[in-house]
């Protein structure tokens, strides 16, 4: 078969469309031909050599794909080759094949193609595990999502509203009609606007009750300023540094809590959860045209690299795929 492969660390011209060996499935996964994946930020910085895969994961970039099952490992009960699933993965996206856990296979939707259900099953957990299973959104309270405008963003304000949240996104200006289509009650311009006092305003002094946050460092401060009392902070990226001082007075004077989590690393079981809830609480929501993938464009897998130089740029919106 063929895959992207890295054979030194560098940017989007690093990525080389090269034939490697076929994988064979262990007990307990299937091999999934693959039509097509989905680009995720976690890529460009393995692309980069600052994320490598967990141990035992397939070194080739792809967080999530989709495709037909092509072989059924020992001891792998419900699922047949033929089968059209999307998956979520540890690596191994950006490959024509890629063995998979069963555990982390989920059905295409209804009404949507193969190619399109791509585009979920990263989003889906991440946002599911965090926003759902951790901080508990529920109905009649606010999320505050931090870059609205990508893959994780744009899954988010639809799911917050599907829970009957009230849903502000920070993103740039030119997303931000986009975004209200979607659900996004408010659209923060971050480049010009004081997100804390806009959020403040907005909920008459309240705040939010969940953040979704990718920035981590930039942001602290002010989202502990934005967060509502007993509010919840959940991080999941990095984009604005690590380092930050907190101060804990302000953490708990509004008691509220704040989780760091990251999906690709968890034990292959925690992954079976996740993608049980996923499929459990928001499947029959994108079955039902509630929630719906947004894909920004397409591109051939030979041509990752352009992909990622479209990442980089920030200027899309929703998800970028790269189809097998």
């Amino acid at each position: 078969m063929h895959a992207i492969t890295i054979d030194q660390p560098g940017g989007p011209e690093a990525l080389k469309w090269t034939e490697v060996p076929d994988p064979s499935p262990a007990p307990g996964e299937v091999i999934v031909q693959v039509t097509a994946t989905a680009v995720n930020r976690a890529d460009t910085m393995q692309r980069q050599g600052s994320y490598p895969p967990p141990p035992g994961a397939s070194p080739y970039l792809g967080l999530e794909c989709s495709g037909v099952i092509a072989a059924v490992g020992a001891d792998v009960t419900g699922h047949h080759v033929g089968e059209r699933v999307c998956a979520l993965l540890a690596g191994g996206g950006y490959a024509e094949q890629v063995a998979i856990p069963a555990g982390q296979l989920l059905p295409i939707p209804q009404g949507l193609s193969v190619q399109e259900a791509a585009a979920l099953p990263e989003v889906a957990c991440t946002v599911w595990s965090n926003v759902v299973d951790i901080a508990r959104l529920r109905q009649g309270q606010t999320l505050l999502v931090h870059g609205g405008g990508g893959g994780i963003g744009t899954f988010a304000v639809q799911l917050g509203k599907a829970l009957g949240a009230t849903v502000i996104v920070t993103a740039r200006k030119q997303k931000h009609d986009q975004l209200k289509a979607l659900g996004a009650d408010l659209a923060i311009d971050y480049t010009d606007t004081d997100f804390v006092q806009a959020v403040k305003d907005f909920t008459n002094g309240h705040g939010a009750d969940v953040i979704l946050d990718i920035i981590a460092a930039k942001y602290l401060a002010q989202n502990l300023d934005a967060v509502a009392i007993d509010g919840h902070i959940v991080t999941i990226g990095m984009q604005g540094g690590t380092k930050a001082e907190l101060d804990f007075r302000k953490l708990l004077s509004k008691r509220a809590s704040l989780s760091a989590t990251s999906l690709r690393p968890r034990p292959i079981p925690d992954k079976a959860r996740i993608v049980k809830g996923v499929h459990h609480q928001v499947w029959p929501l994108i079955d039902a045209g509630t929630i719906r993938p947004i894909i920004d464009r397409t591109f051939p897998m030979s041509a990752a690299a352009d992909a990622h130089r479209l990442l980089e740029t920030s200027d899309h919106l929703g998800k970028i795929l790269l189809l097998a």
